[in-house]
């Protein structure tokens, strides 16, 4: 039997989430598979382009969790369940940051549990809790075209903290992200984008400190335009490249479409999953 664990779109709350503010991460539906019968055959294409570029949805997030539960579905445990969920993720997050060289989590929790998560890092375990986004917002994504190396942007913000003139953007980072989360628990749509808006804003300033190429030029240009219509667009997750999201009361325009086009970002066909890691014929 196959097994399927969701990627990922962080919302709001990218590199914050590492000083221990909550991010907003929503499972999406491209998904990593693994099989029970050869667990370490994992296929992400659903996760990657056409030319097998990664989009920057938490395909190795992804892997790790499809192996391990399909590992967990041979031996006769149901990877929906909440003890079998908690153990795939401490050993995928663990797995995970090795790999990584650090990071939060938060892809491996978004592909364990799925939905929308409230995330960050306590003095023990993580705090995660599903949560709902407010009804009237629209999420839509698009792909730059241009794989980034998060681990490459981390080092950069990482020597910014370490220089000794820690930037006062960390701060503002950390507010945006808390007021974030706060507004999605109120269910406040207008509010979650405005903050998702000027959180994307405080990544490119961070970028800027950082001299770290968080927020391209041409994800700038566009969140100007998304602006204009009331709504924001920002990368997901640590930038660079990858993928970028809208969050608005309505979905993109034509305008915003032909621009995003003439500037090589693609729309990615994207819906939230619900369901998390789980076999295929149960999904």
């Amino acid at each position: 039997m196959r097994v399927i664990a969701p990627g990922k779109l962080v919302l709001t709350g990218a590199y914050a989430v590492l000083d221990g503010a909550p991010a907003i991460v929503a499972a999406v539906d491209r998904y990593a598979v693994a099989d029970d019968r050869s667990p370490t055959q994992v296929d992400v294409r659903a996760l990657h382009d056409e030319k097998g570029q990664k989009l920057g949805l938490g395909s190795s997030a992804a892997s790790l969790v499809a192996s391990l539960a399909s590992r967990a579905l041979a031996r006769g445990d149901d990877p929906r369940s909440a003890r079998v969920r908690a153990d795939i993720f401490r050993a995928a997050r663990a797995a995970h940051a090795r790999q990584q060289d650090g990071g939060s989590g938060v892809d491996v929790a978004a592909s364990v549990f799925g939905g929308v998560l409230r995330y960050a890092l306590g003095p023990g375990a993580p705090e995660l809790r599903p949560v709902e986004l407010p009804p009237e917002v629209v999420l839509a994504a698009y792909w730059s075209g241009t794989a980034a190396r998060t681990s490459d942007l981390r080092a950069r913000v990482d020597a910014l903290k370490a220089s000794g003139n820690r930037s006062s953007v960390f701060d503002r980072l950390r507010d945006l992200a808390v007021d974030a989360a706060a507004s999605v628990d109120a269910g406040d749509a207008t509010a979650f984008i405005g903050l998702a808006r000027a959180f994307g804003g405080a990544l490119d300033l961070l970028g800027q400190a950082a001299d770290a190429p968080i927020v391209l030029p041409a994800f700038a240009e566009l969140a100007s335009i998304a602006e204009r219509q009331s709504a924001a667009f920002l990368p997901s997750g640590a930038g660079g490249g990858d993928v970028a999201v809208w969050l608005g009361t309505a979905p993109p325009s034509a305008a915003f479409d032909g621009r995003a086009e003439a500037l090589a970002l693609r729309p990615l066909t994207i819906s939230i999953d619900r369901g998390g890691v789980r076999p295929e014929s149960l999904s």
